[in-house]
């Protein structure tokens, strides 16, 4: 799925995993580029847990975001709204989601869908960010 409009999980935005993602996934639904596969999932899971870090409602968020700010925009918006993490903090959720699916509550779920993307002989992926964006046609880092 190479051509998906959504940056990788790992990639950050003032320094915060996944929070680009999310915003990606939101624009995409918009614009009717999202593949249906996702749309199920918006405003739970990872994103779910970025907007519960952050402080906000994902509903408002999406309100918010719908008026062509930047990345950067919408995130001092959720710091002003919700909760302005430490760098502490930033750390800490950055290295909890980058090993999300390793030997915790995910593993099973992770293994699921390894097997559902014909993954499951990978044993390089051993967390969700390493599968999706090997599932997403993207490298592992």
């Amino acid at each position: 799925m190479s051509d998906l409009p959504v940056r990788s999980p790992s990639a950050k935005v003032g320094g915060i995993v996944y929070f680009g993602r999310m915003l990606d996934k939101i624009g995409a639904h918009r614009r009717g580029e999202l593949p249906s596969e996702y749309q199920p999932n918006l405003g739970k899971g990872f994103d779910a847990r970025c907007t519960a870090f952050l402080g906000v409602d994902y509903s408002q968020l999406i309100e918010f975001g719908s008026g062509g700010q930047t990345d950067e925009e919408v995130l001092h918006w959720c710091f002003t709204h919700g909760v302005r993490p430490s760098e502490a903090e930033i750390q800490v959720w950055n290295e909890f989601m980058r090993k999300c699916g390793w030997n915790d509550d995910i593993t099973e779920t992770l293994e699921r869908r390894k097997r559902e993307s014909g993954l499951a002989e990978r044993s390089d992926i051993q967390t969700m960010f390493e599968y999706i964006d090997a599932d997403e046609g993207r490298a592992c880092d």
